[in-house]
Formats: structure tokens, sequence, C-alpha cells
């Protein structure tokens, strides 16, 4: 059972600042009000309908991991919205006319400037990079030894950052190609950064039977001091797998949006808008899997 029903569309009285897939970002003038809508995306075209609880455990499990890593980097994350109430002294009116789903599946934030790159850090040989490696051999271009297997770890984690593209697919870049936007030092405190986050949530998740095999951050400039923004450790950013069922030479299953992309694949659409409508039983394996990789991982549940 969900507590919930599904938001996909939030329509506030605010200025919008941006809409993605999954979020809706409004301007609170120095500050920014994030909502994690039940939205789901595949193949880049999102899907419909949504699914049930998924905005409130990428918010939440944002959140978490926010104030977990935050010996290790800063971050934009002002406040968890936990009572609808709690926007009144950042809208400077009372909050009473907005709606109580904002509890829960929101945050304040910082209002930044954003570094347009998605650092994507590889523990695992899987995804885009096994299908590279099988190709060429290579990851992000980087030459790997013959014979890897599917899903096999690294020696050492991988940074593969690739473009932030407003459309279309992203596009792997170097560490060259970053020194060029933003100079050298910030590009390798970006790299270092990253590294030691995912390193540390890795090990961290590990002890909860969970392999925290890829995941992509973003970061910010914040009056020139260099933070996390967006989300951090989330199922739609990471690959999670059950440490318990890992076997190397195959796939594994992941908390995430995997049976979605499953399901659409063999219903022989075309990638093209519009999508076929998800089934239920998608619907609630997806949300079922959302909502265990936030329990696993905090030890709690959603709230």
């Amino acid at each position: 059972m969900f507590t919930q029903s599904v938001l996909t569309n939030t329509n506030l009285s605010l200025p919008l600042f941006i809409q993605g897939k999954v979020r809706d970002t409004y301007d609170l003038g120095n500050q920014l009000l994030i909502v994690a809508t039940d939205r789901i995306s595949a193949f880049d075209v999102v899907l419909s309908p949504g699914i049930p609880d998924k905005g409130r455990v990428l918010n939440q499990l944002s959140a978490f991991w926010f104030e977990k890593t935050g010996h290790l980097m800063p971050n934009h994350l002002i406040e968890v919205v936990d009572d609808v109430r709690t926007l009144d002294s950042y809208l400077g009116k009372s909050s009473s006319g907005y709606p109580s789903y904002l509890a829960g599946r929101s945050m304040i934030v910082k209002k930044v400037e954003r570094i347009p790159v998605e650092c994507v850090v590889r523990g695992y040989l899987s995804g885009s990079a096994w299908t590279e490696y099988q190709e060429s051999g290579t990851v992000s271009g980087a030459p790997l030894p013959k014979s890897l297997l599917e899903s096999q770890e690294f020696p050492q984690p991988m940074f593969t950052p690739t473009t932030k593209a407003k459309s279309g697919h992203d596009l792997p870049m170097s560490i060259d190609d970053i020194t060029r936007q933003i100079g050298k030092a910030l590009a390798e405190k970006i790299r270092e950064k990253s590294l030691a986050i995912y390193s540390y949530a890795r090990e961290y998740a590990r002890k909860r039977d969970i392999i925290i095999a890829d995941t992509k951050m973003e970061f910010g400039l914040d009056n020139g001091e260099l933070i996390l923004i967006d989300e951090l450790l989330t199922p739609d950013s990471s690959r999670f797998w059950d440490a318990r069922h890992y076997k190397v030479g195959q796939s594994q299953p992941s908390y995430d949006k995997q049976p979605v992309r499953g399901w659409l694949v063999q219903s022989g659409w075309n990638k093209e808008p519009p999508p076929p409508p998800l089934p239920p039983e998608v619907i609630e394996t997806t949300a079922r899997r959302y909502r265990e990789a936030y329990e696993r991982l905090t030890g709690k549940k959603l709230g």
C-alpha cells in the first residue's frame, strides 16, 4: 500500500525556475524550492502514469545523503520541507494556500551557479560502460584490460564525466574538456570530490547489502565555493544492486526503473512519443523497488 496518490504536476503559484523530467523548481528569490514529483522517464521520454511515492523517495534519500556526506563536501540543502508551514519564512507570507503534498517531497536549497558537467563515477562494469567495453575495450575512451566480465568490479573507481545536455543524450567528457571549461584547479577538485563521495557512500551501502555500481552527481559554485547540488545517490542517479544476489558475468537486478525499461522494450514501443501507458503491475513493482532502496539505505520507513 502506498501513502499518497501519484503527483505528476505541481502548478504552484510561484515563479517557475526550471522544470525537469522529474523535478519542478520554483524561484523564491535568494533560494529555490525543488519539488520531486512522481514522474518517471525512460529513453528520454516522460511516461504515464507516474510511480507512487517516487518523488518522496528521491527527496528524502537525497536529504539523507547530503547530511551523511556533509563532512566531505558542502551542499545546497538549506531545509527539507517536512511541514508546508516551513515555507512561511521563505515566502514572506502565509503558506496556508499551498498544497500539503509539498511536505516530504520538497526542499529549500541555495540558488547557485550550476557547473554544466554530469560527474559520473563507476565502480563496476555495467550499463553503457559495458556496451562500450564490448565494442572497443574502453570505458569513456580509457583502455581497460581484456577479458573483463559484465558487472565486474574495477580495481579502482573510474571518473567518467559527461556533458549536461538540455536535450538528447549526454556526451563523454575528459578531464581536459572540463579543465578548458572551468580551469584546472576546479576540474581536479570536482574529480577528487566525486570519487571521495562515491567511495564513502559505496562503503556505507555495502554494510547494508547494497552495491552502488555507479552514480552521477552535480556541482555548483556558491559565491565561488564548490558545493554539491541537485540530487545525490538516489535510484534515479545511481545503479543500486542487492549484494546478496550479486554475480559477476551477468546483468544485475537494480533498485530503479529497470522494470519500466524492460517492459517498454518488450512492448515493441519505438521510443518515440507518445509512449504506451504503464500497466499496474509494472508501476507497483517499480514503486516497491524505490521504497526498498530508501528503507535499506536509511534504516527508516518512508515518512
